[in-house]
């Protein structure tokens, strides 16, 4: 079965809403080390004209390999594409859910840095729950934010996130693997492989691990040096 090709028919009906539309999505909510990442992108009417980027699907219908060359081309298409992150942390002091709102909320900021105000705009979340509005709103005021279920697969401003998310954590966690080879951070990008948890079994958590989540007999043992 061919992958779901994301359409602009949801962008294109709210842009006679608003003058801008936003897609965001996250990439590392179930991954046991290193940050949680929210891309945002952003796209107007002008936008409406262009084609849809090849290739650009839900990240992870695209091969890791091709995955940087579609994110040049996504982040060529939309206005803007923005990233922020919440550190380990961060994730254990505010819970997955809080962490995922404070990278959200700093993407969105990043966005108005730009020039491309959230406040007057509409803002697209992947997924059913929404975890923007209440970090967002009291620094940038109130957001019109709509979830939607999929929305990564079939919305092609959030599939426009999915993939920057993706490409940029990814880059993120090879980076740290150069730290901590033994956790093969290269390969799982932090998620629970068993090569991961084998190394948090022998060697412990390192710093960017998330303390508070249940890891395995290596949380009663300290950090990793």
């Amino acid at each position: 079965m061919s992958p779901v090709v994301p359409t602009l028919e949801l962008e294109e009906r709210l842009l006679g809403e608003a003058p801008l539309v936003f897609g965001l999505d996250e990439v590392g909510r179930g991954a046991l080390a290193g940050p949680v990442t929210v891309a945002a992108s952003v796209i107007d009417s002008s936008t409406l004209g262009t084609a849809i980027p090849e290739g650009l699907r839900d990240s992870k219908l695209v091969t890791e390999r091709n995955r940087p060359r579609v994110a040049e081309r996504a982040a060529a298409w939309v206005r803007e594409t923005t990233l922020g992150w919440a550190t380990p942390g961060e994730v254990d002091e505010a819970g997955i859910m809080g962490a995922l709102g404070l990278a959200a909320s700093r993407a969105l900021q990043a966005m108005r840095e730009r020039g491309f105000d959230p406040a007057d705009g509409i803002s697209l979340l992947d997924g059913n729950h929404d975890y923007l509005s209440r970090l967002a709103s009291p620094v940038l005021g109130p957001l019109d934010v709509r979830t939607v279920v999929k929305g990564d697969r079939d919305r092609a401003v959030i599939s426009a996130a999915s993939i920057a998310a993706k490409v940029s954590r990814d880059a993120v966690m090879v980076e740290l693997h150069d730290q901590h080879e033994a956790y093969a951070w290269q390969r799982n990008k932090g998620y629970a492989s068993a090569a991961h948890r084998a190394a948090i079994d022998e060697h412990g958590l390192t710093v960017h691990h998330r303390r508070s989540w249940a890891i395995g007999p290596a949380l009663s043992r300290g950090e990793a040096s």
